[in-house]
């Protein structure tokens, strides 16, 4: 089947770009050039990704992704001028999957489309293993999609989930921050963009905190990356 992509894009020359590039890869593309008409079709419509641009009329780009990620668990990538490290924690703590800075080549943006959508697609068979992992007090429900720390629920991002999950499912081995975002980004081909996963860990590590769990298990092994350590 066909992927549809929706492009939540003010510049329509850049719309256009994106939008020529994934369809030259056998994409089916929609566009829209307002915040508030793109959040009610990303709501209305079922997609395999959706791209937003910040910096939007009516709308800015972190709201349309607070009322997506409220809704859909659908990957959202986001496009922006504003290259401030604040402003990619604030996009990634929302729950986006991926933020791409301009200027950007096209053909990384349909390498980064496709690499989202083939690791969304492995995810949706993985939740259908009614598997449970338990590690150090904490408990991750696969079939649900949900964390509990000592027996109480804690509320996850879609890639913090991921993050956590992998780690409990390859414990007490160290990870490079590079062989974490090939494995949870799947973008072999890609210069790892490492600050994600640093991003990532430490809101998992901040949420395992403010749940009281006493002793983090997930490790910064220095010089080398991170573990889950269940000694």
């Amino acid at each position: 089947m066909t992927p549809h992509i929706l492009i939540i894009e003010d510049d329509s020359s850049i719309a256009e770009l994106q939008r020529d590039y994934l369809e030259s890869h056998q994409m089916q593309v929609t566009m829209m050039h307002n915040g508030f008409q793109g959040v009610q079709e990303a709501l209305q419509t079922e997609y395999d990704l959706i791209i937003v641009d910040v910096m939007l009329p009516s709308m800015d780009g972190f709201e349309i992704c607070r009322r997506i990620r409220e809704k859909k668990d659908v990957p959202i990538m986001i496009v922006s001028a504003k290259k401030e490290e604040i402003d990619k924690i604030r996009g990634l703590g929302l729950g986006i999957d991926d933020y791409i800075t301009k200027p950007f080549s096209p053909s990384e943006l349909v390498a980064r489309v496709k690499a989202h959508m083939k690791r969304y697609e492995q995810l949706k068979g993985a939740e259908q293993r009614e598997d449970i992992l338990t590690l150090k007090n904490i408990t991750v429900d696969r079939a649900a999609r949900k964390v509990f720390v000592l027996n109480q629920e804690v509320t996850l991002t879609t890639k913090e989930f991921d993050v956590l999950a992998f780690f409990m499912e390859n414990p007490n081995r160290v990870w490079t921050k590079e062989q974490l975002f090939r494995q949870l980004w799947y973008m072999d081909d890609l210069d790892g963009d490492v600050f994600t996963v640093v991003v990532h860990v430490g809101r998992i590590r901040d949420k395992l905190k403010k749940a009281n769990l006493s002793e983090i298990p997930i490790e910064t092994v220095w010089g080398s990356g991170y573990r889950f350590n269940t000694d």
